[in-house]
């Protein structure tokens, strides 16, 4: 019956607009469970080699563990790579939630950390929905428990009138708890987490008895994320602080790498929205190398750029192109095209400031202009500069 009713939860999930990590790929979870047969820490559903083969892919996994002297398990699943950046800093994120320690991934917007976060929420525990996006308006409330307030007046405060919140079912089923952006939070908001943290405990001092007081289960853990750029809107006490681990993830250096993740990428979101674009490596290549020069302040040729104040992301990139995909698709001949890269460009950067515009423009008229002179597609990115103003 359980069974039954698993499958049918998977089948409704086709019909979802995102998927969850843990739907999305529900099948590498499973026959990564069936054949891992090493240690596994308690309250895990998989161990951590299994875990980060999940993330990285089989083939890095395995790759690396050659290198380190492991011996590759021939019995392996193929297992595809999910997240793209420093493998070694994904093996100390693990360990890290094997610890006594939260873990917090802190770095540029775009930059893959909320993508990393729900992964290995999903492997470690096998859901990713225990999640509290921090705002400016985030309460306690919504971080620990609330109140089904017509029980609370008909019951008084009972354990059938309590509303659990994230962080109280994860401390009750021993699981990953997911705290996005949590320096958006006021600092009174943000150390809800160190008492908890510390003592793996929390208190409800509304019930009485053995209710009171919430012991976490073996596995429960805390996975914060934090932006380079949000540093100063409200800092984290050096009290919480001491409660985490901090690992930074990184913008992807190597263009071609870069490129070839963001043709992958947007040709995936493209066949999910139900078209199919030509989309080629070469004009995409216009939009990376843009990307790049702009966000780095210096082209390949070494001339100096301004840098805008938005972020040049990868994760912006394959918006761009996925954008740009559905623009030559539905207004035109089903070809993307320098000028759809420029047309959907101007969502990517008017978003901080008005200098973008200008210093994107500058770009063009100076890099693009000459890259303009030997190349069709650059050629085609140059003529449209006009979606950006004077």
């Amino acid at each position: 019956m359980a069974k039954k009713k698993a499958s049918a939860k998977l089948k409704d999930s086709d019909s979802l607009l995102r998927q969850p990590a843990e739907l999305r790929f529900a099948d590498e979870l499973t026959r990564l469970s069936e054949v891992d047969d090493a240690q596994r820490p308690a309250g895990w559903n998989l161990s951590p080699k299994a875990v980060r083969t999940f993330i990285v892919g089989s083939d890095a996994a395995g790759g690396e563990g050659k290198s380190r002297g492991r011996s590759k398990q021939t019995s392996s699943p193929e297992i595809s790579r999910k997240f793209h950046g420093d493998d070694t800093m994904v093996d100390r994120a693990i360990v890290s939630l094997m610890s006594n320690r939260g873990l917090i991934l802190v770095g540029e917007p775009g930059t893959a950390k909320s993508m990393l976060s729900e992964l290995l929420a999903a492997a470690v525990c096998g859901t990713s929905a225990l999640t509290i996006q921090g705002t400016a308006g985030t309460t306690e409330d919504q971080i620990k428990y609330s109140w089904n307030y017509a029980l609370l007046l008909a019951e008084g405060p009972t354990p059938r009138a309590l509303v659990p919140a994230p962080l109280y079912q994860g401390l009750l089923h021993g699981r990953i708890v997911r705290f996005e952006e949590v320096t958006r939070c006021p600092p009174e908001i943000q150390d809800t987490l160190v008492s908890v943290l510390s003592e793996k405990l929390l208190h409800v001092p509304e019930l009485e008895g053995g209710d009171a007081v919430v012991y976490a289960k073996p596995g429960f853990n805390v996975i914060a994320t934090a932006n380079t750029r949000d540093r100063g809107v409200h800092e984290m006490s050096a009290a919480l602080k001491r409660r985490f681990n901090f690992e930074t993830v990184h913008p992807i250096a190597d263009k071609e790498f870069e490129l070839q993740l963001v043709l992958d990428q947007s040709q995936v979101l493209l066949s999910e929205a139900g078209v199919d674009p030509q989309l080629d490596r070469d004009v995409l290549d216009v939009l990376v190398t843009t990307f790049h020069d702009l966000r780095n302040g210096r082209t390949e040729q070494g001339a100096v750029v301004e840098r805008p104040s938005t972020v040049m992301s990868t994760a912006e990139a394959v918006s761009v192109a996925f954008a740009a995909g559905l623009d030559a698709w539905h207004f035109g001949e089903q070809k993307v095209k320098g000028e759809h890269l420029a047309r959907q460009l101007v969502g990517a950067v008017l978003k901080d400031s008005e200098d973008d515009a200008k210093k994107v423009r500058h770009y063009l008229d100076i890099v693009a202009k000459t890259r303009a002179k030997k190349n069709a597609h650059w050629k085609s990115f140059y003529d449209a500069r006009g979606v950006l103003g004077k």
